[in-house]
């Protein structure tokens, strides 16, 4: 469905409204109401950010458009995120089973030194989970997965129940 929205003195006025409430309030679209495209949020790059959670209105090529703000962090805007990732990563239970891992600062995430394995079906299908095991510093099988509702202890390398 068609978007307009009002101007006036050559400015948006307001927000954009639909075709048909147009049609129905008037009878037709009134002059001062132009073509209005709705434009999505972009996704951002790891290290981008946006001025304005909000669009601005602007007209591109005739049409009125939500125009998205979007810049490069900051020096410091950027350490403050690799920070962000290493705190919020240090401060999950059980933190201590991946302090070998570091920050990868292309993608802003939290790596192993080693690559895990590609996964293997059968043991997917026992339900054996390849795991980083802190302990060795490398990727380990974890004993299978018993029925139920259980949690992985990494120190005690085994499944608990969780009964609260």
């Amino acid at each position: 469905m068609a978007l307009y929205i009002e101007t006036e003195n050559g400015q948006p006025k307001n927000h954009p409204a639909f075709e048909d409430n147009l049609m129905q309030a008037f009878g037709q679209i009134p002059a001062h109401w132009e073509l209005f495209e709705r434009v999505e949020r972009p996704a951002l790059n790891v290290y981008e950010t946006m001025d304005s959670e909000e669009p601005s209105y602007q007209k591109v090529n005739n049409v009125w458009k939500d125009v998205w703000s979007v810049r490069p962090m900051t020096a410091a805007e950027k350490t403050a995120k690799q920070q962000e990732a290493i705190t919020n990563f240090n401060n999950r239970e059980q933190a201590s089973n991946w302090s070998a891992w570091t920050l990868d600062e292309a993608t802003c995430t939290m790596v192993p030194p080693i690559p895990r394995p590609e996964p293997d079906q059968t043991k997917l299908d026992q339900k054996i989970m390849t795991m980083w095991c802190g302990a060795d510093n490398n990727w380990k099988d974890t004993p299978v997965r018993p029925e139920g509702n259980y949690k992985f202890d990494f120190l005690a390398w085994n499944w608990v129940e969780i009964t609260a």
